[in-house]
């Protein structure tokens, strides 16, 4: 994903370095092997616990916040709001791994060796520009995390409503349909997300002073030189990996919650 969103622009006459996702992925595959796939995972994977822990906290806090009592049935845009809240809450723990991540796929991507992996690429940054150096990309991260996870949760509680049979209640939905519901909250959350990740990609990965003002400068230069249509690169990449990474996100909340429910139920 990422090393499509940031490809460089090829010179006339010269073909892009990847023609789409599946070209992505058969280079990457025969130039560094599997472990190229998998390149700069260590920063996103350490933070992907807490992460998602700090996500559905920050959803419950906005449904809270909103209600007047416990039994209080929110709206969908109440749901949106809170959503909301839990991107802002997530951008924290994400930013310094997005940008490690990102670092370390595009230096695979040229040949450089300037990082040794991730712990080296966050020691480096923080000598050469202080803790802004690793936050580099936190309020594209917001901008995108923000309406994204609004998205996510809203999608999310509207399938659940729509999938379950009349006369019965949400909390009794059969593993099938939260794994669907989970899946296509993903994709949704992804339709939302993809413009300003690959601003954010192309930010994190710039050269210190390339883009003086931020996300403005990003946008020009990408619809100036590639059109419109380059905000979604790497849409194919997103959406092939959404549906279950997601479908097996909320089915792991659905399951913690009741196990949960069932051991300490007056928590």
């Amino acid at each position: 994903q990422v090393r499509l969103q940031t490809q460089p622009r090829p010179q006339p006459g010269q073909p892009l370095l990847y023609s789409g996702t599946f070209d992505c992925f058969r280079k990457t595959l025969t130039r560094e092997g599997v472990r190229g796939l998998y390149k700069g995972m260590a920063a996103p994977i350490i933070g992907v616990t807490p992460m998602f822990a700090v996500c559905f906290f920050g959803f419950g806090l906005g449904k809270k916040l909103q209600q007047k009592t416990p039994d209080d049935v929110l709206t969908y845009p109440q749901l949106f709001a809170a959503g909301m809240l839990s991107g802002v809450f997530t951008t924290a723990i994400m930013a310094p791994g997005e940008r490690i991540k990102c670092l370390l796929q595009i230096q695979a991507a040229t040949g450089e060796t300037k990082y040794s992996g991730s712990l080296d690429c966050a020691k480096q940054l923080y000598r050469e520009a202080g803790i802004r150096g690793v936050y580099k990309g936190t309020v594209l991260t917001l901008m995108r995390d923000v309406p994204a996870s609004g998205m996510y949760f809203m999608t999310y509680e509207w399938l659940k409503n729509v999938l379950t049979p009349e006369g019965k209640s949400v909390s009794d939905l059969s593993v099938p349909r939260i794994l669907f519901a989970g899946g296509l909250a993903g994709i949704f959350n992804w339709a939302v997300a993809i413009p300003p990740d690959v601003l954010k990609s192309r930010f994190q990965t710039a050269p210190p002073g390339k883009y003086p003002n931020g996300f403005r400068d990003v946008l020009r230069e990408l619809i100036r030189e590639e059109g419109v249509a380059s905000l979604y690169k790497g849409f194919t990449a997103v959406m092939i990996r959404a549906f279950p990474a997601n479908a097996a996100c909320f089915l792991g909340f659905e399951v913690a919650m009741k196990f949960l429910n069932w051991i300490v139920p007056s928590l």
